[in-house]
């Protein structure tokens, strides 16, 4: 029986092999052989792990979402402020180390594949419901409960849309311009809403 840590490396190694398959041919022409053959591992080992193919998108995805939660997370340590504490949100979710082009494809293939794949979109609906909430907490601070569901309903939009528009845009990939058009809408949320007090 292999030792723990000897399954877990394989399966990490099987992930990030998953990430860069998609990378280099997109979700749909990807087959377990040539993950395996990426990862060096048996061809069976990725079944044997994951199940199927959508299971390991499944624990791919899972993989993400968990390093995007330990990003912010450490990001938001030693912040002080719910004004500053959604903007380091925010920054984050625009940083270097989500624009990597494999990570770009496999968020990619994330929102298409949630569209047919229950329990992708079952993992889509907890990351956006997650970040809402925490945005939420942050506004509840600083404005009257319906204006902060609205702003942290509005700014988890312009995120993953402005993160979406420039990961297809392509070319120069640059998450500091979009995280600064988030910053604008916060800060206009902010003014819009304690204007109407």
């Amino acid at each position: 029986m292999p030792k723990v840590g000897h399954e877990d490396e394989r399966k990490s190694s099987i992930i990030e092999a998953t990430i860069a398959a998609i990378h280099e041919c997109g979700y749909g022409k990807v087959t377990m052989a040539q993950i395996a053959r990426n990862a060096g591992v048996s061809a069976g080992l990725p079944h044997h792990y994951f199940g199927s193919k959508a299971g390991l998108f499944n624990a791919t995805i899972t993989h993400l979402l968990l390093e995007l939660s330990r990003q912010v997370n450490e990001a938001l340590q030693n912040v002080e402020g719910p004004l500053q504490r959604v903007l380091t949100l925010v920054e984050t979710n625009f940083s270097d180390e989500q624009f990597q082009p494999g990570v770009i494809s496999a968020w990619l293939a994330f929102y298409a594949e949630a569209r047919n794949e229950p329990q992708t979109n079952r993992l889509l609906r907890i990351y956006q419901r997650r970040l809402v909430l925490k945005l939420r907490a942050e506004f509840r601070q600083l404005l009257a409960e319906e204006d902060a569901r609205r702003a942290a309903e509005g700014t988890a939009a312009m995120i993953d849309g402005l993160w979406l528009q420039r990961a297809l845009v392509g070319g120069g990939l640059v998450g500091s311009s979009a995280a600064a058009l988030v910053a604008d809408y916060v800060q206009m949320s902010l003014k819009s809403a304690r204007s109407r007090v």
